[in-house]
């Protein structure tokens, strides 16, 4: 069955687009923590990080590791956390979130932003691509 990522990378569902390659996607999280909060996803299905061959492994890595210095760059925070913990959908993904203090890894909490923000963010972070 596919995931909901695996429908937004072949478009059936929208997304603020940060960065794609042939194995790879970059989105802002649609229901992020904090500002700047984006999801780097695999293209191809695995449903747990470790499962994921080695080479895919690291290559998820050093594409997220890509990421990770453009949102430094785009929103002003501290430093650039990473979170996977992949109970909610089936399909890899990390999350890259920009922090100032220990609650901004808090995932009860969702901001609420309107399409231009959302815009403004997504174009920011890839002007340092």
């Amino acid at each position: 069955m596919s995931s909901i990522f695996s429908k937004i990378i072949i478009g059936e569902i929208p997304c603020y687009k940060i960065a794609e390659d042939d194995k790879f996607i970059a989105i802002l999280d649609a229901f992020p923590v904090v500002q700047g909060h984006v999801l780097v996803i695999p293209k191809k299905e695995t449903d747990q990080l470790f499962k994921l061959p080695r080479e895919e492994y690291n290559e998820l890595m050093s594409y997220t590791y890509n990421i990770a210095q453009a949102v430094k760059k785009a929103i002003p925070c501290e430093r650039v956390g990473m979170v996977v913990q992949g109970l909610e959908i089936p399909h890899v993904h990390v999350h890259l979130i920009p922090l100032n203090e220990p609650s901004d890894l808090q995932f009860e909490k969702k901001l609420k932003l309107t399409v231009n923000e959302f815009e403004t963010i997504a174009n920011k972070i890839k002007s340092y691509l």
